[in-house]
């Protein structure tokens, strides 16, 4: 029954993503590493059922679609442009010096130079969706490290876009299958890819800077939510199909210029919270693909040279990023930031290696060592950002200090209120509680905790969700909590660590549905409000009041 593999293929993938993702996170390991070995089990190197693999990967690419699209609307050409001196020259410096890291392995290897150039591009550029889940998870995204990373990937993004372009023009002077090229040769489809690129980068910002808010616009007034998520899918999934389609350009840049230019409407935001359940569902499909390429024997059949890969992706590329970030005189917690966030590899090397044996310049063995370099990056990157997020915060401080900028006055040793998340809610809580109580803010987002200490808010930096955190804000002697952050899961975790620790707090937490106010309450919370029901009360309270007199006269 062939017409049922891409329900099988869904059902499997999230199924078992799910259970192995749930014992992962018992175990306190990445969720990722669940997610993975969910792909190993379903794919064909391993006993039991496999799923389709041909549809897997195609799953996955909506999930990358939908993740580059979600950055796009936190993000603008402003800021593209503000980290262009950066990240183009970072970018380009990063790729070169990965690249001879590879050549000079496949050499040792006994490769020819044209599969080292190829195995060496292939090591070279970071798993989209690893970096940005990474960066999102730690809510980097807007911030300035975020910004130059997410810089850095679309300039990686268009290298690779090129690199696929003119390896097949390429493939005879590399020693491999010499492809037919239209007219040209190589100078010619050079020219052609910038000029496609080109053309489409200025029809988005000519053509789709007005239509693509308008189409948004006309869809809101209608007042139909779903037609509004249906619009919204329907513009990321068809930008980044025509873009590929027509253009040649990589579904990924192409959806993340249709966010980008969907940024200028003020229903950004709304579009974000519409496919954010559709991003992360197809995002886990992501992972369970790559776990169905790996096959496990590649670690007994060539360990050191599986080890010498992950070195190159992990050590070399993060030095070599270090290096360049530092060049440019950022503080180093900028510099560990993006090379930590650049030490994995992902879906476009593996396409690099498929093309490159397609063409005979790549060996079989060398796109098992990409598979087992890229499973392997992508599960020690969660292990490398855990141990940045324990360094940062000191290293901020310090960065702080050498600047002259003093940390203000203790308010955890007194009665206080403690605040969690600076989000927008977050924002306006801790305006509004300046100058009425001492206050402490709790932000996991390192640069933006040094934002608020710059402002005159004692701020600890972590996730609230530890214990550890909470204390280390004076929660225990602290009379009010206020739970700002959007995720009502993580609020429900904070406030069963702060009713433990202080059970005479009061806590007040954000909600987005009524089944939100149950869970919060059963914590803990004394109050979870819901955004809409406090518009309403607010508009009610400002709504004549003579009909009611008038009644309770006529009585």
């Amino acid at each position: 029954m062939h017409h049922t593999s891409l329900i099988a293929t869904i059902v499997a993938g999230l199924g078992l993503a799910f259970v192995f993702g749930a014992v992962a996170n018992r175990l306190k390991l990445p969720v990722l590493v669940g997610y993975l070995l969910a792909g190993v089990l379903v794919g064909p190197f391993t006993p039991g059922y496999v799923a389709d693999q041909e549809l897997a990967p195609q799953l996955a690419e909506i999930g990358v679609i939908l993740l580059m699209f979600g950055v796009g609307l936190h993000f603008s050409m402003k800021d593209l442009m503000a980290v262009k001196n950066i990240a183009v020259p970072g970018a380009v410096v990063q790729i070169g010096a990965a690249t001879a890291m590879g050549l000079g392995l496949a050499v040792a290897l006994g490769w020819s130079v044209g599969a080292g150039v190829v195995f060496g591009l292939a090591l070279s550029v970071a798993s989209t969706v690893v970096l940005l889940r990474a960066l999102q998870e730690r809510r980097l995204i807007e911030t300035g490290r975020g910004k130059i990373a997410v810089g850095w990937l679309i300039v990686e993004d268009l290298a690779m876009v090129l690199a696929l372009v003119l390896l097949p023009a390429l493939s005879g002077v590399l020693g491999g299958e010499a492809a037919t090229t239209s007219g040209g040769g190589v100078l010619g489809a050079f020219a052609l890819t910038i000029g496609k690129v080109a053309a489409f980068v200025a029809l988005m910002l000519i053509v789709g800077r007005r239509v693509i808010p308008w189409i948004l616009h006309r869809i809101a007034h209608t007042g139909s939510r779903e037609l509004f998520r249906l619009g919204v899918l329907a513009i990321a999934l068809g930008v980044a199909f025509g873009s590929a389609a027509l253009f040649g350009v990589s579904f990924a840049l192409g959806a993340f210029f249709a966010g980008m230019i969907m940024a200028e409407s003020e229903l950004s935001q709304q579009a974000a919270n519409e496919t954010l359940p559709l991003r992360d569902a197809f995002a886990v499909l992501f992972f369970v693909s790559i776990g169905m390429l790996f096959d496990p024997m590649v670690l007994l059949r060539e360990p050191l040279a599986v080890l010498a890969t992950l070195l190159i992706i992990v050590v070399g590329k993060s030095i070599a990023a270090l290096i360049i970030v530092r060049a440019f005189k950022r503080p180093m917690s900028t510099a560990l930031t993006i090379s930590v966030s650049l030490a994995q590899i992902g879906e476009f090397s593996f396409i690099l290696a498929g093309l490159g044996v397609s063409l005979k310049l790549l060996p079989e063995a060398g796109r098992d060592l990409v598979l087992a370099g890229a499973i392997l990056s992508i599960l020690v990157n969660p292990l490398l950002f855990a141990i940045l997020d324990k360094v940062l915060p000191g290293m901020i401080a310090k960065e702080a200090k050498a600047r002259g900028e003093a940390p203000p006055a203790s308010a955890a040793a007194q009665p206080h209120a403690v605040l969690v998340g600076y989000g927008r809610v977050g924002k306006a809580v801790a305006e509004g509680l300046k100058g009425r109580t001492p206050l402490v803010v709790i932000e996991d987002d390192v640069e933006r905790a040094e934002d608020l200490r710059r402002a005159g808010f004692e701020t600890v930096g972590g996730n609230a969700v530890k214990a550890e955190v909470l204390l280390q804000a004076g929660l225990d002697k602290a009379t009010h909590l206020f739970v700002a952050v959007p995720n009502p899961f993580e609020a429900a975790r904070i406030i069963e660590q702060a009713r433990a620790a202080n059970p005479k707090a009061l806590i007040v937490a954000r909600a987005y549905t009524d089944n939100d106010v149950a869970l919060l309450k059963q914590m803990g919370a004394a109050h979870a409000l819901i955004g809409e029901e406090e518009i309403a009360k607010g508009m009610l309270a400002r709504a004549p009041r003579k009909a009611a007199a008038a009644t309770a006269g006529g009585h």
